[in-house]
């Protein structure tokens, strides 16, 4: 098989993103079940991934919801702690590939605005071949769409990409369009399966 292009998502992939833990530390969590059941917070960020302005959004979403409204702004004012840590073994495998002469994708669902701040304080993020950002795209996975755009742009054949990704309906329609994938549930795990591939050896994917 032949990888041209290794294609990587960034949320819980290079980066963890779980708000609800963040939530769970500043409020407790008793307060952030019903705060997510009161609010469709996911769904808020859904609009900013697809290109609704980031700050303007969140701040919307608070008002109109006054008894969380400290607690949802916090979704913005501290996005960099929710938006973290890194997964620094993915960044590794990532720097490799690069290393090697792989081409490396990003193909992520990511505000305009939230992924500039994101870059500001996570170099590698500045490393790939081809950026593929929903928010700039107008698009969200798991929409056909938004892999189509990447086809179309990086010009390469669905069997000639590799992808990782920690939800499985963005998998699924991937390999729906015949590109190869890989179910990220770990570092070690997505190591192993560019080993696998032949695009790392066993010391360069540590």
């Amino acid at each position: 098989m032949n990888i041209q292009a290794v294609v990587f998502d960034i949320g819980n992939v290079l980066i963890e993103w779980h708000p609800e833990r963040f939530f769970d530390r500043q409020i407790g969590p008793q307060r952030r079940k019903q705060m997510f059941q009161d609010v469709d917070l996911h769904a808020m960020n859904d609009l900013i991934d697809t290109g609704a302005p980031f700050t303007q959004t969140i701040y919307d979403t608070a008002e109109a919801n006054p008894t969380w409204r400290a607690e949802i702004r916090a979704w913005h004012d501290n996005w960099i702690e929710i938006a973290s840590p890194v997964i620094d073994h993915s960044v590794r495998l990532m720097r490799a590939l690069r290393a090697k002469g792989v081409a490396v994708f990003s193909l992520t669902n990511f505000g305009i605005q939230s992924y500039e701040l994101a870059a500001r304080h996570y170099d590698f993020l500045h490393e790939f071949d081809r950026d593929f950002i929903s928010g700039h795209l107008q698009v969200i996975k798991p929409a056909a769409q938004i892999y189509a755009i990447l086809e179309r742009e990086s010009g390469i054949a669905p069997q000639h990409l590799l992808f990782t990704d920690d939800r499985p309906a963005n998998i699924e329609q991937a390999r729906a369009r015949g590109w190869n994938a890989h179910l990220f549930d770990g570092p070690q795990g997505w190591a192993d399966r560019l080993v696998s591939e032949g695009l790392l050896t066993p010391q360069e994917a540590q």
